[in-house]
């Protein structure tokens, strides 16, 4: 591990962000795993698919 990921826990352990900053990261994460399974399910439209690309050598 980084010693500077070890400062920067310490400072974030000394001073936590608040429970509005933590609800709003988490309510990201909650919402990027619901589409992904809802893209597994394949429950989502068809505008929300994303085209496959030919790349040209």
């Amino acid at each position: 591990m980084n010693p500077r990921w070890l400062l920067h826990a310490k400072r974030w352990a000394q001073n936590p962000p608040s429970m509005k900053k933590v609800l709003f990261v988490v309510g990201i994460v909650v919402f990027c795993v619901a589409l992904y399974g809802l893209e597994q399910l394949g429950l989502l439209p068809d505008w929300m698919a994303a085209d496959r690309v030919r790349r040209i050598h």
